[in-house]
């Protein structure tokens, strides 16, 4: 049975920290879902197992451990073949479901000593804190940035940890989010009046406005349906903005195809016979 509409992509612009593409002829259900999607079900790696072998700093040991959670890690390479912890079969860690990350840092003189993403050590050398990327590739993913702090070290203070990172998702903890952000928009003149503006010549113009410059809001029109969608996918350096499309659309795909087989499978028992 054919589709009731073919959906349309228009990519406007590619680059190494985000993706602007233009989604048309569909729902606005559908598009809502993919933005959903690229937040939550695709698939990143994050520390998520801390071990404290030793910790004198100012920080608790579980603030450490949650700013470790949050750094980003490059996956790109390995994100499809990994497994999930709990679908593993090793008692613990093993290479399929984890990576190990070392951290041992010890300040020996009077000026404070900044512990960075540059002194987390990886297992594999494809899984790593985004910023140390930079370093190795500029054109990885843009221009140069810096390290990521850490903590902070006084003369005699000490941090010496062992971490693993694990396959995860946006719904389990926001750690695993691999966007920065996912700007969407589908009424840039505010024609169906979605939005009301007590004074829209205050609201900056979206990008995608086709007024003149004299206008600020386009004339309301009742009939109006959403079609086409203006999406702007930023990634947050654990994955190529592309790639995060690419993933967030198989995702989607799996969710759709397992509603359709069950709700195939209750039909056949006559489950849903009223």
């Amino acid at each position: 049975m054919p589709y009731a509409s073919q959906p349309r992509v228009t990519i406007q612009d590619l680059s190494n920290e985000n993706v602007k593409f233009i989604l048309e002829n569909t729902d606005l259900s559908v598009a809502n879902s993919l933005r959903r999607v690229f937040i939550a079900n695709v698939p990143t790696l994050a520390i998520d197992w801390v071990q404290f072998i030793n910790n004198t700093s100012v920080l608790s040991d579980e603030f450490i451990a949650h700013r470790l959670g949050m750094i980003p890690l490059t996956c790109d390479e390995i994100i499809d073949r990994f497994q999930y912890s709990r679908e593993c079969d090793c008692a613990e860690h093993c290479p399929d479901c984890s990576v190990e990350f070392t951290l041992d840092v010890r300040c020996d003189e009077d000026q404070t000593r900044h512990v960075t993403t540059r002194d987390l050590i990886s297992s594999d050398s494809r899984v790593v804190p985004f910023t140390t990327h930079y370093g190795e590739d500029e054109t990885a993913y843009g221009d140069q940035e810096d390290d990521i702090l850490i903590a902070k070290l006084r003369k005699g203070q000490e941090i010496k940890i062992k971490a693993y990172a694990k396959k995860g998702l946006g719904t389990e903890h926001a750690k695993w989010n691999p966007t920065a952000s996912v700007a969407f928009e589908y009424d840039p003149d505010n024609a169906m009046r979605h939005t009301t503006y007590p004074k829209p010549e205050e609201w900056p113009k979206s990008e995608y406005s086709n007024l003149p410059e004299d206008s600020y809001e386009a004339a309301y029109d009742s009939k109006s349906i959403p079609e086409k969608f203006f999406l702007n996918v930023e990634t947050s350096g654990s994955l190529r903005p592309e790639n995060i499309v690419l993933s967030g659309i198989t995702a989607l795909k799996n969710k759709l195809s397992d509603l359709q087989l069950h709700f195939s499978q209750e039909q056949s028992q006559g489950a849903l016979n009223l």
